[in-house]
């Protein structure tokens, strides 16, 4: 096998027993914390899934850990609550063998029962960034998380995800990382993945405050000083789950700056071009 498809996890048993059976082998699932007794529960009925336990919740990072325990060339993710269509990974893997100089691959993310596209796909679709006549898809600087095959070794090069974003909004740090190292991410939409949002998902201010918290530490990690101004000053002006966010990245700021790293001028300019 040359793909590997990791699991995170977290109290979501339900969705996984629904989920685990569209998955094909082989499988790493990473439990991040886990009090509802998933561990048990997937070695009793899905004894191929290797199941790795944290013992804690590291939101994102517990990717990194799935892909370090992955021996495949490429490694495909997915949430609790999504799933690879059938013929999508070999997909995947031929546009990956087929061109090394491809670090990721951005699939087409289809949402729910009716199979709505996710709104990300859509902007990515859009190739506001253009296209090589080499590569088989646009060029991205973001991904959904679920919906992504990386190249192992480009992934573990770029430091995987982030311990000061940890989640959500995850997905840019490390897209602008391996675009700074010089791998391309491309938008495939010929290779696609299910993505059936658990109901325990709700939007609240809390999570509207994470998302904007780690806008902030993404742009803090890794873009210029005036652009870091604009967005604290945009939190500003918000609303509440803005305002809080920026706040909570105040307090994450110092272990940003132990981490800053401006972005080549290439990439920057790159990332400037999408708002």
């Amino acid at each position: 096998m040359t793909v590997t498809t990791v699991v995170v996890t977290r109290d979501r048993w339900p969705d996984l027993a629904w989920s685990l059976p569209r998955h094909r082998d082989p499988v790493i699932l990473v439990d991040n914390g886990s009090v509802d007794d998933t561990p048990r529960r997937v070695r009793e009925h899905f004894g191929a899934v290797r199941v790795i336990e944290l013992g804690a919740n590291r939101g994102a990072v517990a990717r990194n850990i799935g892909v370090e325990a992955a021996t495949t060339p490429y490694v495909a993710f997915a949430d609790d609550d999504s799933w690879w269509a059938p013929g999508a990974l070999d997909e995947a893997v031929r546009l990956l063998d087929e061109h090394p100089r491809l670090g990721l691959v951005a699939a087409r993310v289809l949402v729910g029962d009716d199979q709505r596209l996710d709104p990300t796909c859509t902007a990515m679709a859009a190739a506001p960034l253009g296209r090589d006549p080499d590569l088989p898809g646009p060029h991205v600087l973001g991904f959904v998380a679920c919906g992504a095959v990386v190249r192992r070794s480009a992934f573990l090069a770029a430091g995987g995800f982030d311990p000061v974003v940890v989640f959500p909004g995850e997905e840019e740090r490390l897209a602008l990382d391996l675009a700074a190292a010089g791998w391309a991410l491309v938008y495939a939409a010929g290779v696609v993945a299910h993505h059936h949002p658990s109901t325990s998902r709700a939007t609240t201010l809390r999570r509207r405050a994470l998302e904007e918290r780690n806008r902030m530490l993404t742009t803090l990690l890794r873009r210029p000083w005036p652009v870091v101004a604009t967005t604290a000053l945009d939190q500003l002006r918000g609303d509440t789950g803005a305002r809080l966010g920026l706040g909570w990245a105040l307090l994450r700021s110092p272990l940003a700056l132990r981490r800053r790293r401006r972005l080549p001028a290439s990439v920057e300019a790159a990332r400037a071009r999408l708002g």
